[in-house]
């Protein structure tokens, strides 16, 4: 493709979607990076659950002696 045989027309309005395929672009990053965070905190969350399902009685009590 040459450069030269575009409009100007044609520049701005490719270098408009360019710009909205970008925005689009970052967005999409954005949302999957906070719904990552999300699944991790939930994931955590969970494990802690199950954890104190199995054994209930599991760090209630601390017996020290010296």
């Amino acid at each position: 493709m040459d450069v030269t045989s575009l409009a100007m027309p044609d520049i701005a309005s490719l270098s408009m979607v360019m710009a909205q395929d970008k925005v689009m672009s970052d967005f999409g990053t954005a949302m999957l990076s906070k719904s990552l965070d999300t699944f991790e905190q939930n994931g955590a969350e969970m494990a802690k659950m199950l954890e104190l399902s199995v054994n209930p009685g599991v760090g209630g009590n601390f017996d020290m002696s010296v």
